[in-house]
């Protein structure tokens, strides 16, 4: 017989070893072409949207998210912050956002879609600094009228809860809002418009 030679062990050793060789090809072929079809880490930084979870974020508290390779900081604003917002219009550059960039939609008293969140980009409209989300009513180095908000400590200005800036400091303009909408009560999309807004 023509088979009385061959070892049948080494023979599947052989068809096994092959298979596991062409398997890791394919996969090696694949993840190329699969991965190709992803954003790059420049497109998601060039503008992707980005989805953010706020169901931990406590009244008062604020989260950072990075859209565009910018931070954009999501406030939980108390009853309490909403209610300062109209005693400092006198007090602001820009009351209105009349210059500022944000969408159409934020575009009212507290800058944004439900009055207790705050989501704007924090970068200081000065020199681009970082300003510093100061919540705290009358601290010392702030002064006696000061109701919470952001205090860039490059140069000094400052910003209300509403991300509006004060007369009288460097910065130009209120800080900018991002375009976003809400999935859910608990999940926000920075970088995609929010339709049917008011």
């Amino acid at each position: 017989m023509a088979n009385d030679g061959v070892d049948k062990s080494r023979r599947r050793f052989l068809v096994a070893a092959t298979s596991v060789v062409g398997a890791a090809g394919a996969v090696a072929v694949a993840v190329p072409f699969v991965s190709s079809m992803l954003p790059s880490a420049r497109a998601r930084s060039a503008g992707a949207p980005v989805e953010g979870d706020i169901s931990g974020l406590e009244p008062g508290q604020m989260v950072t998210f990075q859209w565009r390779g910018k931070p954009v900081w999501v406030v939980y604003r108390t009853e309490e912050m909403l209610k300062t917002l109209p005693e400092l219009d006198d007090q602001l550059r820009d009351p209105n956002s009349d210059e500022s960039d944000q969408p159409e939609y934020c575009k009212n008293e507290h800058r944004s879609i439900k009055p207790q969140y705050l989501v704007t980009i924090g970068i200081c409209t000065h020199l681009g600094c970082a300003p510093t989300y100061r919540p705290d009513v009358a601290p010392a180095d702030l002064g006696p009228d000061w109701k919470g908000g952001f205090f860039c400590p490059c140069h000094g200005s400052r910003y209300d809860l509403a991300a509006r800036v004060y007369q009288g400091v460097p910065a130009p303009l209120n800080l900018p809002i991002p375009p976003h909408k809400y999935l859910s009560d608990t999940r926000i999309l920075i970088g995609v418009d929010q339709e049917g807004a008011a």
